[in-house]
Formats: structure tokens, sequence, C-alpha cells
């Protein structure tokens, strides 16, 4: 398989009075067409500021970001316009992302008309009615509003708006958090349809450990704007060599009374992302942290095949 995007050392910094706030910190990662990258960390670890800054929503201060082949990195004007055609986002947040003032209709069909891809007025309505068919609204709610629907059908119309222009490429910025369990599950059983029959890649951001497995081929984990592991996703569970990653699995939840898992605490101070010194940005909460891991910054390098890990003694933490 062909990748179909590609970051390299990508930096999105802010400014702050007290410095430079490093969200996103020289990230390097590879997406193949068709594939679910899942990237998960907890709250506040950039991770949702790396799929915008890759979408170009923010742009970067540093880096490199390839999109089939080619350098979109200081894209703009009609380029930029043009590539939004090949890349989407889905929002976390089903109501705020979609505008009061518009029908279900005006909001799915809005790119049609910016990009004047629809020649009648027959042919614009078909095309939204394709698109609620394929996402499963009823074409009666084509003059609804977004207030008259419920969370998981108000992310349905967000994801219908992201096909709209037919991408090949989609950003789930957590695109089920804000939603009860049983509806998180029908999202996740329609994007995964979606995938196959339309031959889409996504990169899926999310916190939820539970959900990232059920979706993702690869997943990258995120600390403090920084990739600290990266493997195939059925291979994460079993095998993984960060302390952060193992913190991370030891608190997602067994549904079951008979069955406990050995928790991971993850105690000590936070380190600051502004302005940060050299060393793993890890190591004031990790277990396991010696003095290089206070002086050196670690690379991701591969510790077993397709298996990278960002930390002095990846392997050695048991």
């Amino acid at each position: 398989m062909s990748v179909i995007l590609e970051t390299v050392n990508l930096q999105k910094y802010f400014k702050t009075p007290k410095g430079y706030l490093h969200a996103v910190e020289n990230v390097s990662l590879q997406i193949e067409h068709g594939e679910t990258l899942g990237v998960v960390g907890e709250s506040g670890c950039g991770k949702s500021t790396l799929g915008r800054t890759i979408l170009h929503l923010l742009e970067p201060t540093g880096g490199q970001i390839f999109f089939n082949g080619q350098d979109i990195t200081s894209v703009r004007g009609k380029q930029l316009k043009e590539l939004r055609r090949d890349m989407q986002i889905i929002f976390q947040d089903p109501f705020s992302s979609l505008n009061p003032r518009m029908t279900v209709g005006e909001i799915i069909g809005e790119p049609l008309k910016i990009y004047r891809v629809t020649k009648s007025k027959e042919e614009y309505r078909k095309r939204i009615t394709e698109l609620m068919d394929l996402v499963g609204l009823a074409q009666r709610n084509i003059n609804s509003y977004p207030h008259e629907f419920d969370g998981g059908r108000r992310q349905r119309i967000g994801i219908a708006r992201a096909l709209c222009l037919k991408p090949s490429f989609i950003v789930c910025d957590e695109p089920v958090s804000a939603l009860d369990v049983s509806i998180q599950a029908q999202i996740l059983n329609l994007l995964q349809e979606l995938q196959r029959e339309l031959g889409l890649t996504l990169m899926f951001i999310t916190h939820d450990l539970s959900v990232v497995r059920h979706i993702s081929r690869s997943i990258c984990v995120m600390y403090l704007g920084q990739l600290v592991e990266k493997s195939p996703a059925k291979e994460l569970f079993v095998k993984n060599y960060h302390p952060y990653t193992k913190a991370l699995l030891s608190s997602i939840p067994i549904p079951s009374i008979h069955v406990e898992r050995e928790r991971v605490p993850i105690k000590g101070e936070l380190t600051s992302p502004i302005n940060p010194k050299p060393g793993c940005r890890f190591a004031s909460r990790c277990p396991y942290a010696q003095d290089v891991c206070r002086e050196t910054t670690p690379e991701l390098r591969e510790i077993s095949p397709s298996h990278f890990a960002a930390c002095h003694f990846a392997g050695q933490c048991n």
C-alpha cells in the first residue's frame, strides 16, 4: 500500500506571555491509503492540534507535511482551497460544529455551492439526499435544523458534510467522545462501513483506548506534544514499551467483576510544555527515570518490527 500522508518533524508552537508552548514537537508519522491511524493520549497532549495542523486549520511552525507525495507545508490560497476537496475533518462537538441558522440540507450542501460542483438545483438536491442516505439520515429531515436532532444524528450531519466533496483523507477529531455509549457504537460502525465503501483513509483522534482498538490499524501514543510510541494496533495491547503507554492501558476498565487489572499509577508533576528543556517530558512522572532521561531527549526508535518507542530504556521497564 502507498503512503497518502506523511509528516516529518512537524511542529506547532503557540506564543504565550511566558514563552512558546510546544503543542506539537517533531512529530513524524505515515498513513497508508485506506488505513485508520489512531492517535491517543490524555487531554492536552496535542493530538487535536496535530490533526488541525495537518489540515492547515492551524499553520505549522516547522517541519513538513506531504500528501500523496506532494509537499503541502506552505500551500496557500487557491492551492489550499483545492486541497480541501481531498482533506476534511469531523469535529468533536456535533452541535457547535453546525450552523444553527442553516437547515440540514444547507449544511450538507454548502461545500457544493462553494466549489460549484453541481450544475442545477435538481443535481444539487440529489447529491444532498444521496449523502443523507449514505449516513443514515431520513430525507424528510432535509429542511430541519440542528437543534431538532440528538447528538448521534447531528454527528451524522457532520459526517455527510465531510463526505460531500468525496475526500480521500478525513481527520476524525474525537467524533464520538460527546455521545452516549450506544450511539458511539453506531457512529463507529458507520465510519467503518464508509471507509470500506469509499476507500477512505482516516486519522482517528481519541482519548478512549477501547474505541481506538476497535477502529484502528495502527496507533500513535502522544504525550505533551511528542510521539512516545507507535505500533500496529493489535500488538500495542499485547506488547508495549513506553511507561506512559503501560499506564494508559492499565486504565482501561474491564467489564467483569471477576477480573482485576493491575493499575499503573502516574505520580509526580507535569513538565511544562512552555519552552521545555532537553530530556524526556515524562521523566518527572516516570518511576524508571534516570539522569539520562532528564538530560537527553529520547528519539523514537524501532524496538521491534514496525514498533517504535521514544524511551532510553524501552523494553526494560517492567
